[in-house]
């Protein structure tokens, strides 16, 4: 199966490897870039945890920081990965999306303990550092970097799917895909609100993740 990949280009070429150790050929076309932001060393005194919603939240965190005894709270297995092979002591992994870290750091935190400190990116909505704020914590977020769409072309012929991670990729896709035939495509997503992203395009079938994460919509391929 040819199977289209829309992640920047690092995460594009992990996928890309998962991909063909499962027997599919993988076709990578970045719709987004990370840009790391710079500025002065994170300062993490006070601070008990780290919040962590992506695995370009620990990548940008890690440029900014030489500290990794802070423990690091991970909304789902790629983003702890990420954290482990940062060097990172001890990392969490809430195992699902933002709610779920929510839920989870409630378990593994006290609101008098000190900050938790969310790495964040441009594009983030705010909803983690809501929820735990509404429970008693003091969340501190630091943007540490931005994603912006690239000029890539699309070209569907001989694709078979399509993942998208997230629902702005969805919708560059969709923008990007306006005369293009995606009927022979199957769209494989995240999340719900991800496949919701993509209409009103027309795929041969949208399948979405049993699961918030990469192994999950992987998972979906067959």
């Amino acid at each position: 199966m040819r199977v289209l990949i829309t992640r920047p280009e690092e995460d594009a070429a992990r996928i890309a490897k998962l991909l063909a150790e499962r027997g599919h050929t993988p076709v990578i076309a970045p719709l987004l870039r990370v840009r790391f932001l710079d500025g002065p060393q994170i300062a993490l005194e006070g601070v008990q945890a780290i919040l962590a919603t992506s695995a370009n939240g620990v990548r940008a965190l890690a440029r900014r920081t030489a500290r990794r005894d802070v423990p690091l709270f991970a909304v789902g297995p790629q983003t702890a990965d990420e954290a482990s092979a940062a060097g990172f002591t001890t990392v969490r992994n809430a195992q699902g999306d933002a709610a779920a870290l929510a839920r989870a750091t409630r378990g593994w935190a006290a609101p008098g303990a000190g900050a938790l400190l969310h790495a964040k990116g441009a594009e983030g909505d705010g909803a983690l550092a809501q929820l735990l704020q509404q429970a008693g914590y003091a969340v501190r977020s630091v943007v540490l970097y931005d994603v912006a769409a690239t000029d890539a072309a699309l070209d569907l012929d001989a694709i078979d799917a399509a993942l998208f991670f997230s629902p702005r990729s969805a919708r560059i896709f969709k923008q990007r895909a306006a005369g293009l035939s995606t009927g022979t495509v199957t769209a494989v997503c995240i999340s719900q609100a991800t496949a919701e992203a993509l209409a009103p395009l027309v795929f041969r079938a949208v399948r979405v993740a049993a699961a918030p994460n990469q192994a999950a919509l992987l998972d979906c391929l067959g």
